[in-house]
């Protein structure tokens, strides 16, 4: 699934030709996807002017001129794809309609925007704009990473007394919003944490320097355009390259990069999820 950088990726690729941009048509080729679809949203969305697209955790989110904001969530497999940029940062036309092309919004400048989900995982609600907060969907979420409410002393509260591990802790998305299974990974080798040490059991002082590693893992992953694994493709087409840099995530078995560490990466199940680390310099 798509984490926080990727989906970032994607709001900036659809930026150019959606913000400021009137929907022309909304074409809703099915009831639904992981969820139904709200009430009308083709009638809804026609003739709205994007506003502004954000990112909330990992969810891409367009303001609208209505007053309603569109959300949406890529799923496992959705793709934002674009095509007939008028302003010529693509140089894709329009294809042939495919089968899982399930929403395609059709924009007053000439490009097109489609939501291709093959596994149908993703989702799209309306919402209004200034009730968002009360959303089921991100009433629940915790600070940005990237943001300016997460900071040391918030994630050092958060892991006080848990019992859980520190992988498990920083998955949670009511404690920092977006991370996901690669970048968990990633942050605790950096910070020469075990995937299996519990969050409470950690000196505040290492909690407290997750913050930048964290900020780092994800400014790298989103200059990168993403991590592209099986899927996600950016919204022009291309893949993402971050998956060259990993230092541990997929790694099972090989040399460990940290200098003067002689250990190999390995592979441990927590909760369903793979974690890779590795057990000589992450303690």
């Amino acid at each position: 699934m798509p984490e926080l950088p990727e989906v970032e990726t994607v709001r900036r690729g659809l930026a150019p030709v959606m913000e400021g941009a009137v929907i022309a048509r909304a074409d809703v080729n099915r009831p639904d996807l992981r969820w139904p679809f709200p009430e009308r949203m083709a009638q809804r969305l026609t003739g709205q002017r994007v506003e502004r697209l954000r990112r909330r955790s990992k969810y891409v989110l367009a303001d609208l001129s209505s007053g309603e904001t569109l959300l949406i969530h890529l799923g496992m497999s959705g793709r934002m794809l674009i095509s007939g940029d008028p302003l010529g940062k693509f140089v894709h036309d329009h294809p042939a309609p495919e089968k899982h092309d399930h929403v395609v919004f059709h924009m007053e400048n000439g490009s097109r925007i489609t939501f291709n989900d093959p596994r149908r995982f993703g989702a799209m609600d309306l919402m209004e704009t200034a009730r968002e907060a009360e959303h089921k969907l991100l009433a629940v979420l915790g600070p940005e990473p990237l943001g300016n409410d997460f900071y040391d002393s918030i994630l050092v509260e958060a892991f006080k007394g848990r019992n859980t591990p520190v992988k498990s802790a920083l998955l949670d998305q009511r404690i920092v919003a977006g991370l996901g299974n690669i970048y968990v990974c990633e942050t605790l080798f950096r910070a020469g944490i075990s995937p299996k040490r519990k969050a409470g059991r950690i000196a505040a002082a290492k909690v407290a320097a997750m913050v930048p590693i964290i900020r780092d893992v994800l400014a790298e992953a989103i200059e990168a355009g993403g991590s592209t694994l099986k899927d996600f493709k950016q919204a022009d087409g291309e893949l993402g390259y971050f998956q060259h840099s990993f230092d541990v995530y997929g790694r099972e078995g090989e040399a460990c990069k940290r200098a003067g560490c002689d250990g190999q990466i390995a592979r441990v199940v927590q909760s369903g999820r793979s974690s890779f680390y590795c057990p000589a310099c992450q303690r």
